[in-house]
């Protein structure tokens, strides 16, 4: 499981440094996709296969399915762990995610969440996640 809110700089041939409790879970081939929300989700191989599996049993005239489909797998990449645990982000994910000099990795359960730094702060506003009464009250209906 991914956890935790790490904050990385990108260097200038796009590298991002993946935190070293995240590697291990990303040596067996890892992607990066345009994800929810505008940032960039990174997937160990086998869970990004699941992923692929589950839109793959979808009826093809399921209109959602097919429209998440290519938001997630046109622009998707395979990227590898180089020998310093770094991955290239190409240039056009890190546009698309508005990724400059500076990511923010964040852990998410089976995926790895990367943010351009503006961009997360205010998804944590726009979700109340600092406000805990207001935050508890939109995840009542979840039943966690």
């Amino acid at each position: 499981m991914f956890t935790g809110e790490y904050r990385h700089a990108v260097d200038g041939k796009g590298r991002l440094a993946v935190p070293a409790r995240f590697r291990a879970r990303l040596d067996g081939g890892a992607y990066v996709a345009q994800w929810i929300d505008g940032c960039l989700g990174l997937f160990p191989r086998g869970a990004f296969e699941a992923l692929a599996e589950r839109v793959a049993e979808r009826p093809v005239t399921d209109a959602n399915a097919r429209a998440f489909a290519r938001a997630v797998f046109a622009g998707a990449f395979e990227v590898e762990l180089d020998g310093q645990g770094r991955i290239l982000v190409p240039a056009s994910a890190r546009t698309w995610a508005g990724i400059g000099a500076e990511a923010i990795v964040v852990g998410a359960v089976e995926r790895v969440e990367l943010w351009a730094p503006e961009r997360w702060t205010a998804y944590r506003a726009a979700q109340s996640v600092d406000e805990p009464d207001i935050f508890a009250q939109r995840l009542q209906d979840l039943g966690i």
